[in-house]
């Protein structure tokens, strides 16, 4: 994809010349008197992370007295900008929590350290191979995935049993989920599901039991408008039935489980991730439970265990092999997984993964349970998507909006999202 690999970083060079002429200005991987490497590590999420972080850190630096790490958190999108700048300015922490759609811009852009040069002090052998080549770009591994999920059905279980059809099982077809959105919407009164129409990640499900992929290798679309028109006829054509969400409900999603038809009450099912599903938990108090996701017609399944979230090392660091030892720490090392649990996933290391679920509990359980019953039963994860699918995921929902309005038909609708695709993906 000429033209993207550099995109955002340009002004590298410049920001660090006026970096180099400031006062105070300070680079990553300083060391501190005596000797000691100091080492900047940063990460997005909620207080209960950040304190299970810093204990996990403090048993690291115990165990290395020669590294002290400077650590920081905060929101995900506040995050995601402060990373921006520091990364266009050459300043990005040693060691930088990443997600699934940084990856490619930045390991293009320079940010990334090669980690293969690591291998003697980070180890990935208990790592899932196709999990793993997931933080390559170009052959090259700029990031290691630190926690796993994957999508599923959530649902409201005592309203599913309640209606009297059968539950969600292993295996099914979405000709059958269809049909059962279709049944409850007519025993329980409301739509049996959220439309998944406007979602990208239920829309790359479908596309995976049909042998496609969202994107190629070479960071191209993998399907074509006519791929992208069957699904939005299927999903609008169960909209028309009032199986799904109507448009008005579906246009209010906003990345919260409060305001999906579910967490509303307007709906009995949505597709989402295993993990942030435990937002159900506190308003849906009849309970829920995860099924897996529909399957393509031939049983083929569209789903993958995703990574819930990288570790990269900034290219620039002065104490590439510390920042090393301390992403090693936090997937490899047994205390490490004993603190930090589930907070970020479940642990991609299949030995500590093992070791820690007896001890997991609530909700955390509920997700290893969900990711027990579908080992060795999915297809490996695509590769990092490239860095327009930033953009085209609200593209996406912003012309399904326009399919679900009824103001365009599902196939001039496709049509106008593979034209601005392949024009961003161009960029």
């Amino acid at each position: 994809m000429p033209g993207h690999r550099t995109k955002g970083f340009c002004a590298s060079a410049v920001a660090l010349a006026l970096c180099a002429l400031a006062a105070g200005c300070g680079g990553s991987g300083e060391s501190v008197g005596g000797g000691k490497a100091v080492l900047r590590y940063t990460w997005w999420g909620n207080p209960d992370r950040a304190e299970r972080t810093e204990k996990a850190v403090a048993l690291f630096e115990k165990q290395h007295p020669d590294i002290s790490v400077q650590t920081s958190f905060s929101g995900y999108d506040a995050y995601k900008q402060k990373l921006a700048v520091q990364a266009s300015g050459g300043d990005a922490p040693d060691v930088m929590q990443l997600d699934y759609r940084q990856i490619d811009q930045y390991a293009s852009g320079g940010v990334l350290l090669d980690l293969a040069k690591q291998k003697t002090v980070l180890r990935t052998a208990e790592i899932d191979s196709g999990l793993l080549a997931t933080g390559r770009v170009d052959g090259v591994q700029y990031a290691i995935p630190q926690g796993r999920g994957t999508e599923t059905v959530v649902y409201d279980v005592k309203t599913w049993k309640d209606s009297g059809v059968p539950l969600p099982r292993a295996g099914w077809t979405w000709s059958q989920w269809a049909a059962s959105v279709r049944e409850l919407a007519d025993k329980a009164g409301k739509p049996g599901a959220t439309d998944p129409g406007q979602s990208e990640d239920a829309f790359e499900v479908w596309l995976r039991g049909r042998g496609k992929a969202l994107y190629t290798r070479s960071g191209e679309l993998g399907f074509t408008a006519d791929d992208l028109a069957r699904w939005w006829t299927f999903t609008d054509g169960l909209r028309r039935e009032g199986a799904v969400s109507p448009a008005e409900q579906t246009t209010q999603l906003d990345g919260s489980v409060e305001n999906t038809p579910l967490g509303r009450g307007k709906a009995v099912s949505d597709t989402n991730w295993d993990a942030p599903s435990s937002g159900y938990l506190a308003i849906v108090p009849t309970g829920i439970a995860l099924a897996p996701m529909p399957s393509g017609s031939d049983g083929t399944p569209g789903q993958y265990f995703k990574p819930s979230m990288f570790l990269g090392v900034s290219a620039h660091t002065g104490h590439a092999k510390e920042a090393a030892q301390l992403v090693d720490f936090l997937l490899n090392d047994p205390g490490a997984a004993k603190i930090l649990g589930a907070t970020r996933g479940i642990p991609v290391n299949e030995t500590i993964r093992t070791d820690t679920a007896p001890l997991l509990k609530d909700f955390d359980k509920t997700v290893a349970d969900y990711q027990a019953s579908l080992e060795g039963k999915l297809k490996d994860p695509p590769q990092a998507p490239p860095s327009g699918d930033n953009a085209l995921q609200t593209t996406f929902q912003r012309d399904y909006d326009q399919v679900s309005y009824e103001r365009m038909t599902p196939r001039e609708a496709a049509e106008n999202y593979v034209t601005e695709a392949k024009a961003e993906l161009r960029s």
